[in-house]
């Protein structure tokens, strides 16, 4: 074998797999093809990348998607069994406050009744002493208009 650096050596090796030294344009043309094939390897390697953090995206979106889902279920079930229970709690004091005015309501109607009772009484045993009583008031209630 001779040696394919040898100043003395204008071509290369047979071995070697060539016949000649391959020529500028050659070479630019064996660059570019390798450059293009690395170009499209790196572009499928991008794609798919790309595709698999997609998946991974439609995936994590459908996850939080049925979590929210699930959450807003919880939520309105719980909202909807408070809202249930003051409706409840709402609906007893209504009755007890309609009951105690109720009971208050005829007490005072009562307690009316006793008083017109107990007036009617006393006017019929001091007739003198009311009208007397009614004038004096009357009196007073005129000064009082007058100023």
């Amino acid at each position: 074998m001779s040696d394919p650096f040898a100043p003395n050596a204008g071509s290369l090796d047979p071995d070697a797999g060539f016949s000649k030294s391959p020529s500028v344009g050659q070479a630019a043309n064996d660059l570019r093809a390798a450059a293009g094939e690395k170009a499209k390897e790196f572009a499928h390697q991008a794609t798919d990348q790309a595709k698999a953090i997609k998946e991974r995206a439609v995936e994590s979106a459908q996850h939080l998607r049925e979590t929210a889902t699930d959450k807003a279920l919880a939520f309105k079930s719980a909202a909807s069994e408070k809202a249930e229970t003051l409706k409840h709690a709402a609906t007893e004091k209504a009755k007890e406050f309609r009951h105690t005015a109720d009971e208050q309501w005829r007490e005072t109607r009562v307690k009316a009744k006793e008083l017109q009772i107990t007036t009617e009484d006393y006017i019929r045993q001091h007739p003198t002493r009311c009208v007397a009583g009614a004038l004096g008031l009357g009196f007073l209630i005129g000064l009082i208009a007058r100023r």
